[in-house]
């Protein structure tokens, strides 16, 4: 049987699930108080700390999902993300609108990489 390894766990989640190689990342939000650029910034550095933190890196994401509280903030966004993303390791990627955890969130990532 295969060892779950979870980290800053917390009551309602774990920010990360290591099992099998592969991680899993809680979703991810920025500083509330940013513009959408701001907070994909935010989120894209703690994905960065996250994932190293597990002996993983953004060369090694294999998908990415990507909600944004207004569709209108997708060219924001992707100008942030495309200056991040590992160029010839892009992930498998969904982007879709949905309504946030709190109004003051515009973007939220969730992650998925091998260790």
């Amino acid at each position: 049987m295969s060892e779950i390894e979870r980290r800053h766990v917390g009551a309602r989640m774990s920010q990360i699930v290591k099992h099998n190689g592969t991680v899993y990342l809680a979703g991810q939000v920025g500083n509330p108080a940013g513009t959408p650029a701001e907070q994909t910034k935010d989120i894209l550095n703690k994905i960065d700390e996250l994932l190293a933190e597990v002996g993983s890196d953004k060369t090694k994401i294999l998908q990415a999902t990507i909600w944004l509280s207004s569709i209108d903030y997708f060219a924001e966004m992707n100008e942030v993300w495309d200056a991040w993303v590992a160029e010839g390791h892009t992930p498998a990627r969904a982007c879709g609108e949905s309504a946030l955890a709190t109004p003051d969130y515009k973007v939220e990532i969730l992650i998925t990489a091998a260790a």
